[in-house]
């Protein structure tokens, strides 16, 4: 790949720096590859702004059937699935077996792509099309940065890579299981090579050894981060607290915040956790001013209801019906402290990177590599479990997270090294120096 340089991170409080000039071998411009996941694209989009780039970026969504039995085969490759949808319709029409598979049709809704490129929406990622277009404008605009996260862009990306590999540099977030060497730089929480450590081998039954992966430490084109990345930074929340400022300033403080997620795989819960989180907050409703409740889009509705039933006719208590405008980025401005379900990385780590006291309720529900985050924010001193015990006027601080600006800087790092071609090859292995401290680490 020609030697290329990126735009220093953002420092200070000034917010975004202005992009390097002149020359060919400059980023000025990205394309982020997203997935249609809030909180996937919100990394790549981390990521960006923590480049320096927010103004000079487009974003291009993979989409796949959705509805119906679709949601039963979201475990197949993107393209697979859609080479099946296709032929059930070419085999069945618009008969009713079609429509009951493909159940109630959930369209798109239309997302804002940023007035600096000219577009209303999200684009299609379409690999041929966005190497072509790299490749020909290479010379008058520079190399293209590709940001992507999730599982469903990485084929995307890879092949972004293998089709313009001179004129793209490709950063895929979240642990692409295999054949890391198809990226440049790879950016993933450290939590995701838990199955290495001694503690992770313990836990997975050795029939299953074979089908775990990461299988290999991290090479030298692995960036590892705390927690999520987002876009919640400094020069964000100052936004969004000017945004909110009518609303949220004038409330009584302290203002507690509750996030609630909902149970995934490796976190699991349902009613009774809900039946916690009311007794809990009644305990401490007297030690706050106020208290405002937000619901996600997995939040189950046996969960909603009772937190609905018990609390929202409390006098402190608001509780965000779900319409817009979403009040989230003017609550983590305003905060002056959060209760969070443990299910959710992105929702910790943007907490997190208030240094403003973070509660978690249901850790005790996790395992696998999410017990081994809250862990490890735990000996930091950046969560404390909720029990309902806490005086929520007693504010407690730490260094806050920042993992957004940490993988931009080691990103500007690594293309500096590679320019300088002192970077060892992509498909190199890790050495065992690193794996030892990811194992103290974790």
């Amino acid at each position: 790949m020609r030697p290329i340089r990126l735009p220093e991170p953002p420092s200070g409080l000034m917010g975004m720096p202005e992009i390097f000039e002149g020359g060919v071998n400059v980023i000025r411009r990205a394309v982020v590859i997203g997935n249609g996941s809030a909180g996937s694209e919100n990394q790549s989009l981390g990521l960006v702004r923590a480049l320096g780039l927010s103004d000079k970026y487009s974003i291009h969504r993979v989409t796949r059937p959705r509805g119906g039995i679709n949601e039963w085969l979201r475990w197949l490759p993107v393209s697979v699935h859609k080479v099946l949808d296709n032929l059930i319709r070419q085999l069945f029409g618009n008969s009713r077996l079609v429509m009951s598979l493909q159940g109630r049709k959930l369209v798109p809704f239309p997302v804002q792509n940023g007035a600096h490129v000219g577009l209303s929406s999200i684009l299609e990622a379409d690999a041929k099309k966005i190497a072509s277009i790299a490749r020909e404008t290479f010379e008058k605009e520079g190399p293209l940065l590709i940001v992507a996260s999730g599982r469903d862009t990485i084929s995307v990306a890879s092949s972004i890579k293998r089709l313009a590999p001179e004129s793209v540099f490709v950063i895929q977030i979240q642990h692409p299981r295999s054949r890391l060497d198809r990226f440049d730089l790879v950016v993933t929480p450290r939590h995701d090579y838990y199955a290495l450590t001694a503690n992770g081998q313990q836990e997975i039954p050795r029939i299953l050894r074979w089908c775990i992966t990461p299988k290999e430490p991290p090479g030298r084109n692995v960036v590892l981060s705390m927690g999520a990345l987002h876009q919640a930074d400094s020069a964000a929340l100052r936004i969004a607290a000017t945004a909110w400022h009518d609303e949220l300033a004038p409330l009584p403080k302290p203002l507690l915040i509750v996030n609630i997620g909902g149970p995934t795989r490796n976190c699991k819960y349902g009613s009774d956790l809900a039946t916690q989180l009311v007794g809990s907050l009644q305990n401490v409703l007297a030690s706050c001013g106020s208290v405002r409740i937000s619901f996600s889009r997995r939040t189950p509705k046996k969960v909603s209801d009772i937190i609905l039933q018990e609390l929202s006719k409390h006098p402190k208590i608001y509780i965000w019906d779900g319409e817009d405008p979403n009040p989230h980025m003017g609550h983590l401005a305003w905060a002056d402290a959060f209760v969070i379900t443990a299910d959710s990385i992105s929702m910790l780590s943007e907490a997190c990177s208030t240094g403003k006291p973070v509660y978690v309720i249901g850790g005790e529900c996790c395992k696998w590599k999410f017990s081994v985050f809250h862990k490890t924010l735990r000996e930091r001193g950046v969560i404390r479990p909720f029990t309902g015990l806490e005086d929520i006027s007693d504010s407690w601080s730490y260094p806050p997270l920042n993992d957004a600006a940490e993988a931009a800087a080691r990103t500007v790092s690594f293309v500096a090294a590679m320019s300088t071609s002192s970077f060892l090859p992509l498909n190199c292995k890790g050495h065992s120096d690193v794996q030892i401290v990811m194992e103290q680490s974790l």
